[in-house]
């Protein structure tokens, strides 16, 4: 066995890289194996019989050094002009006595390359620790039983735990100890699929996304999973913040849109009075939102149909159709073939290939059901229907179609009595009346008057290739005027005044439909001026600007014209409106 023992051992050294020499307790060479030959004597001349029981003086003062201390010596020396040698000598001991010494001797270059080697990945390691630790992510990394091998600087501030507390130990610690509700490594060893999933993490209270990615060995098993966390709630801060900002962007949006709505420029509808411009504002909302089932309420003649096309222009319906029908004006039969259409033979007096119906024609856009209140109850009922499941079967059809378009209808009728009464659905009334709107007669803003005058004015003016102007009578009446057919009728007024009337227009030179004369106000008594004891200078001069500035202002029908002819500035004019109470103007 010993025999076996020492002719392993020879083997083993001169198997070795290295060279070794063997000395006794007096530092002679008791053995060297064919390595160290080769490092001493570069030719390769020097035989091992040579060199037993000699003493080396390479390597002599080293060993009586290390004989004499018992301490491991270590130094470099040179070989000739060529070869730097390593030499390396430590004691051999029995029985804790020195009894010789082993030295070992490597040319310079290999150790240099070594430790190049080692210092390139020194370096290298510190690199990926600086990579890591400074990383903003949240990085873990587990081998492949789930064992904490890495935890750097990020997550531990993410994961509110010192690195020391679970490295080494299995990463389910950390759903243990409540720290997080989700873990995503454990799934990643067991399906060996990269996952990704948001934590929270109650320590810090924290979102973390989490991404887990398992990295295998050349046998295609799991030899680590690296997982990568990112703090969300930041994020999810910012997103919060864009989308307040968002809301209050589509704010102002929508208030830059009723702004310019309230401008009414394009529009075919004027609104002075604070009551209307609330109306318009509402339809305006209810136009933007695709809004159907709108009821709009009023005397005859108010404006419930230009209120109707308001809803249609400003809708994101705009470019369909605006179908319009008066239930009023129909007998029952073909009210009820007007609106749903009819087969071709379905009555007598049909049309060979039947008719589309005014529902069918208004699809995707705006049908307006004017005067509602007179619809005829068996065609309630068919309506009634429709706005149930959108669903129009022709007169005399078998299929029914479907068809989407918005329902707005209009009356001068109280629905609700009716409704009451039993002359009217209960059951549509509540169907159509979703939004109900009611315009105010035009007695009840008469600050709407005299823009509507001058509007309808600019209008037959252009239509007949005319240049008319309303006389300060006309104004005068039109303000006194309680207008029962509402803006019907003043529409009618100015038309017949710009036709028929003389080139300055007043009421006294126009006839009604039955060639009567139009009534006429009375003109106001001339203002007095003079001494007055009851007055000073400063009351009369008002009293005198203030009628100036009125029969400009029934004149002119802006405050920049009305400063032109008074040879002011228009904010003087505005300013000077307001001291005196007299309406506003547009400029």
């Amino acid at each position: 066995m010993a025999e076996m023992n020492e002719i392993t051992l020879h083997q083993v050294f001169e198997s070795m890289n290295c060279g070794i020499i063997v000395m006794d307790r007096a530092g002679r060479i008791q053995w060297v194996n064919p390595q160290a030959l080769g490092i001493l004597k570069p030719s390769g001349r020097l035989c091992p019989g040579e060199a037993i029981g000699t003493h080396l003086p390479l390597t002599g003062r080293l060993v009586e050094r290390c004989l004499k201390t018992g301490e491991p010596q270590l130094d470099k020396h040179l070989q000739g002009k060529h070869v730097d040698i390593v030499v390396h000598v430590t004691c051999m001991k029995a029985s804790g006595k020195i009894t010789g010494a082993v030295c070992s001797l490597d040319k310079i270059e290999r150790f240099e390359e070594a430790a190049s080697q080692l210092d390139s990945v020194k370096r290298l390691n510190r690199q990926l620790t600086a990579i890591v630790d400074n990383s903003s992510d949240g990085i873990w990394v587990c081998d492949g039983n789930g064992t904490v091998i890495t935890v750097n600087k990020s997550s531990e501030r993410l994961n509110g735990v010192k690195a020391e507390e679970v490295i080494g130990k299995h990463v389910s610690i950390m759903e243990d100890k409540g720290l997080v509700d989700h873990n995503v490594t454990p799934e990643v060893i067991r399906t060996g699929r990269k996952i990704s999933a948001l934590q929270y993490i109650k320590r810090t209270g924290k979102y973390v996304l989490m991404t887990a990615t398992p990295v295998f060995d050349e046998n295609g098993d799991i030899s680590m999973v690296v997982s990568n966390g990112r703090d969300m709630t930041r994020l999810n801060a910012i997103n919060e913040e864009l989308e307040q900002i968002r809301m209050k962007a589509q704010k102002l949006e929508d208030r830059l849109a009723e702004i310019d709505m309230l401008q009414l420029k394009d529009q075919d509808i004027v609104a002075e009075n604070d009551k209307m411009v609330q109306i318009l504002r509402v339809a305006f909302k209810l136009a933007k939102m695709d809004a159907s089932n709108i009821l709009i309420l009023g005397e005859s003649g108010a404006g419930k149909g230009m209120l109707a096309k308001f809803i249609h222009k400003n809708g994101n319906r705009s470019k369909k159709a605006f179908i319009q029908i008066n239930c009023a004006a129909l007998p029952e039969t073909l009210l009820e073939a007007e609106l749903f259409g009819y087969e071709g033979g379905a009555f007598t007096g049909a049309r060979q290939k039947g008719k589309a119906g005014l529902l069918e024609l208004a699809h995707g856009g705006v049908l307006f059901l004017d005067e509602i209140g007179d619809m005829p109850i068996s065609v309630q009922a068919k309506l009634l229907k429709y706005l149930d499941d959108h669903m129009v079967m022709r007169v005399g059809g078998t299929q029914a179609r479907m068809i989407d378009c918005l329902i707005v209808a209009a009356t001068n009728h109280d629905l609700e009595a009716k409704a009451k009464e039993k002359t009217f659905r209960e059951d549509l009334y509540y169907r159509l009346n979703s939004f109900i709107i009611h315009i105010p007669p035009l007695r009840e803003r008469p600050e709407d008057i005299l823009k509507l005058a001058n509007s309808f004015l600019k209008k037959y003016n252009a239509k007949y290739n005319l240049d008319r102007r309303l006389s300060y009578r006309t104004l005068e009446f039109l303000r006194s005027h309680p207008f029962e057919g509402n803006v019907r009728e003043l529409q009618n007024l100015i038309r017949r005044l710009v036709v028929m009337g003389e080139p300055d227009a007043s009421p006294a030179t126009a006839r009604d439909d039955y060639g009567e004369p139009l009534p006429a106000a009375t003109a106001p008594p001339p203002v007095q001026y003079g001494l007055d004891p009851a007055q000073g200078l400063t009351a009369q001069l008002e009293a005198v600007e203030r009628e100036i500035l009125r029969r400009a202002f029934a004149r002119f029908p802006s405050t920049r014209q009305m400063a032109a002819q008074l040879k002011v500035s228009q904010p003087t004019i505005v300013r000077k409106l307001k001291k005196y109470g007299l309406a506003g103007k547009d400029t």
